[in-house]
């Protein structure tokens, strides 16, 4: 569990002269990061703040450099206001909207836009800023995020079914930003239960997913809790080293950061598209329940449990594994190429650990092999998610923030 206060307060205090600022788009990832994390908005809620954050940061700077298409909206502006307090007051102004109840939004929003100069470039720059927050704010204000839970537990009547509430139940129907549909890339049905393969990857995670298990290794267990973190708090990290290790100035680093959010954000409603149109078994429920699949190659266990709670969703495809493919997909799409200056992370739910990589798909297969080895996902939900992850990581670079023509530049 995070402590909000100790976290709020540490992120939050980089609005001082004592910490180092990269830039306003790294600062306000970090500090979003920080909210939504402290706040412990749901995964699927948060990526949508992110999006939200980031394609109006990107909108406001690009209202002043011009050499994009815009996300949602772009204004007039003049070439001289300050990209950083656009960017900044852009992150702050979305912030406020979506949580006006959190009164420290707007003083750490004044206390960073204090710390700049003052003068007509600023003022300029606050301005745009916020017209643009409250036109992605206005954009998004109807996209289904609001939908009260409908979901209908599978039961008959008078008999006990568990009582928690499902995540993201409603996901399937919100507005992507860049997707044409949430059912655009929806995967083909899980393998039959009859199959070779379905007695193969049962059996795989009934053996090496288990809480309690002698035939998983010490780094197979240390990959499973180290991935058991969700949401942005997991993947933003990274996102900033790329980011930096790129040397991208103010606009390509919000580009790319808000390209990444987005598409995100849509990973999550196609990938809970999928998931509630198929409504799969986790392996918890498959493997107390193997003798009713008509697979004779499936023993039940009836006390089997995986290494942590599982997910509140149905299991098919695999959402972190999406996440991500779609992160990985992105940085490959843009830059050419998936390899990357060693990228660190350290996890909420590994204490004391460190991970590297070099490679953003190296990244993504520890992401898969990991939700196996924590009893949640099947093998070939795993390969399933990334699949999808690649597409829509793909199609979002592909189909928005493309290079304006000159005649629109300034």
């Amino acid at each position: 569990m995070f402590n909000r206060a100790i976290l709020w307060a540490i992120v939050w205090s980089c609005a001082a002269t004592t910490c180092v600022s990269a830039n306003a788009i790294s600062d306000w990832n970090e500090k979003t990061v920080a909210f939504v994390t402290a706040r412990q908005v749901p995964p699927p809620q948060a990526e949508r703040v992110m999006a939200m954050v980031h394609v109006a940061m990107f909108d406001a700077v690009n209202s002043i450099e011009r050499r994009y298409r815009p996300g949602v909206t772009q204004l007039l502006s003049p070439a001289t206001a300050s990209k950083e307090a656009a960017a900044a007051a852009a992150a702050g102004t979305v912030l406020i909207g979506l949580y006006p109840d959190a009164v420290e939004l707007k003083g750490a929003m004044a206390a960073y836009l204090a710390a700049m100069p003052g003068g007509e470039a600023k003022s300029a720059g606050v301005r745009l800023g916020e017209a643009v927050a409250a036109g992605v704010l206005q954009a998004r204000a109807e996209d289904g995020s609001e939908a009260a839970d409908a979901y209908r537990p599978k039961a008959r009547a008078g008999v006990y079914v568990p009582t928690a509430i499902t995540v993201a139940s409603t996901w399937p129907n919100l507005k992507p930003f860049i997707l044409t549909a949430p059912s655009q890339f929806r995967p083909q049905p899980p393998i039959a239960l009859g199959s070779e393969q379905w007695a193969a990857d049962y059996n795989e995670i009934k053996a090496l997913g288990g809480r309690t298990i002698s035939k998983r290794s010490p780094r197979q267990t240390e990959d499973a809790r180290f991935w058991l973190a969700p949401g942005p708090v997991i993947y933003y990290p990274v996102v900033r080293q790329v980011a930096a290790a790129a040397k991208l100035d103010l606009l390509d680093s919000a580009r790319f950061m808000a390209l990444v959010a987005m598409a995100r954000n849509d990973a999550f409603v196609a990938v809970f598209d999928a998931k509630y149109h198929y409504d799969f078994w986790r392996p918890i429920t498959a493997i107390r329940n193997g003798d009713i699949d008509d697979n004779p190659n499936t023993e039940r266990d009836a006390t089997w449990q995986p290494i942590d709670n599982t997910p509140l969703h149905p299991e098919y495809p695999c959402a972190h594994c999406i996440m991500a493919a779609t992160m990985s997909s992105v940085v490959e799409a843009l830059f050419g190429a998936a390899d990357v200056p060693e990228v660190t992370l350290t996890s909420p739910t590994a204490p004391g650990v460190t991970h590297r990589w070099t490679n953003m798909w190296a990244l993504t297969d520890e992401v898969s092999q990991a939700r196996i080895w924590a009893g949640f996902h099947y093998r070939f939900s795993t390969r399933v998610g990334e699949d999808m992850g690649r597409k829509i990581g793909q199609y979002v670079v592909k189909n928005i923030m493309r290079p304006a023509p000159v005649a629109d530049a300034r």
